[in-house]
């Protein structure tokens, strides 16, 4: 009965790592009386390797409550190319976590992130380096980018219809309207804005000055290039 029990109470910790909306606490682990010493340090070890805060996650696999509009895995971009092989939004867990904070925060409200892009692999910030090499428009690979380190996303928000918010412009528009310093729009959109960045900024994510849709999460510059790559099933 009691090794019965120890297989169990572990079916039922790795039930809990996997629930969606749930990442993985040691201290489920050390609160288990089931197990012992042993036991605990190499379930912990174990589940720290694939959950650890700077590991890169599926944010699908966390939450249920996002919107996807993957452009860059579509030819509806201003690369005019596609330049992901499937749509999948990655990011470190640190990102997620702070990134689900914030679309909580944005449903009571009657809103829901919807997502352009996420972590991006630096072979693909070279493909967009090849099409437009231009700093303006696509950082540089040498140099990398926050998408490149798993910590920016850029967004929108959706009401409970799936219509976006009105932001004055869409989504990668480089002119002076996209910065968050413009002014001269109706205070619907102002309101929108101000609305968006407050709450994003709560999240600890940083904005982008000349992208309303850009956010950074804070330090994540601290972060090394990263070529990781995902799996299109």
């Amino acid at each position: 009965m009691k090794v019965v029990y120890k297989i169990v109470s572990v079916v039922v910790l790795i039930l809990m790592f996997s629930c969606k909306t749930n990442y993985y606490d040691k201290s489920m682990v050390i609160a288990n009386s089931s197990l012992n010493s042993n036991e605990k340090k190499e379930l912990v070890l174990e589940n720290k390797k694939v959950v650890n805060d700077t590991s890169f996650v599926n944010l699908k696999e966390y939450s249920n409550d996002f919107v996807y509009d993957m452009k860059y895995a579509t030819e509806d971009n201003f690369l005019k190319s596609k330049v992901y092989d499937c749509a999948e939004c990655y990011m470190r867990l640190k990102t997620a976590k702070a990134l689900i904070k914030a679309n909580s925060k944005f449903m009571k409200l009657g809103y829901k992130i919807k997502l352009y892009d996420c972590y991006r692999p630096v072979d693909v910030q070279k493909r967009m380096w090849k099409i437009v090499s231009n700093p303006s428009y696509v950082a540089n690979p040498s140099k990398g980018s926050i998408h490149n380190r798993g910590g920016a996303v850029d967004i929108s928000l959706v009401d409970n219809s799936g219509k976006e918010l009105n932001m004055g412009t869409p989504f990668d528009f480089f002119g002076p309207e996209a910065s968050h310093d413009y002014k001269n729009f109706p205070n619907e959109i102002l309101e929108n804005r101000a609305l968006f960045k407050k709450i994003m900024m709560s999240a600890k994510f940083q904005s982008f000055d000349s992208e309303w849709w850009h956010y950074n999460l804070k330090n994540a510059k601290l972060d090394p290039i990263s070529n990781f790559k995902w799996r299109c099933e």
